[in-house]
């Protein structure tokens, strides 16, 4: 398993501010790759209480699990790659979590056995080198929703800060308070199954 501390900003776009800043930063249509994100959690969102959140991600033929968790200055990510078989078979739940993951939630007093899959989410992602970090342009599309995102990924949370706030308001886009994907993710999921 592999570990990394993610500092990033977010923000909520709408489909104009989208195309703006992708045609700002000379997004071409063929750089877009997609990844499919598989939530997990308890029936009775045990993850969730903790704030952490486990997904399996599908991108160019790799699978991999990644558990999220608050740490520090940002949410500490906990990687292990899977064969297509094992992340399908977690999916479908015909197989549970095992080996250092099971482990590890079991730290945080959560039984693997009781981990199933919610649901599945779509993204359409660039990436682009922005001064210290990273930019990020998502769209994505779950439970007959479509959003549209950017993100910031930093390595110092101060000069990221600074800089995300300062590309926003230099494309006069509001500062929005933004959940995270798996979060909007359950909103539309309980919204769907409550209007059902």
């Amino acid at each position: 398993m592999r570990h990394e501390l993610e500092i990033e900003f977010k923000n909520m776009l709408t489909a104009e501010e989208f195309a703006r800043l992708t045609t700002a930063f000379a997004v071409r249509d063929d750089e877009w790759s997609v990844q499919q994100n598989y939530y997990f959690d308890t029936p009775d969102f045990q993850l969730k209480r903790q704030k952490s959140a486990l997904r399996i991600r599908m991108k160019n033929d790799t699978y991999t699990l990644t558990l999220k968790q608050p740490y520090e200055d940002g949410l500490l990510e906990t990687h292990e790659r899977l064969t297509k078989q094992t992340a399908n078979a977690l999916i479908s739940g015909t197989q549970r979590l095992g080996g250092e993951m099971a482990n590890t939630l079991q730290s945080l007093h959560i039984d693997p056995t009781a981990v199933v899959c919610f649901g599945a989410l779509t993204t359409r992602r660039v990436e682009r080198p922005y001064k210290n970090g990273t930019l990020v342009f998502d769209f994505s599309e779950y439970m007959n929703v479509s959003d549209y995102e950017v993100e910031y990924e930093a390595t110092d949370r101060t000069e990221g800060e600074k800089t995300f706030t300062e590309l926003l308001q230099s494309f006069h886009i509001p500062r929005r308070k933004t959940k995270n994907k798996i979060e909007r993710f359950y909103e539309a999921k309980y919204e769907t199954e409550r209007s059902s």
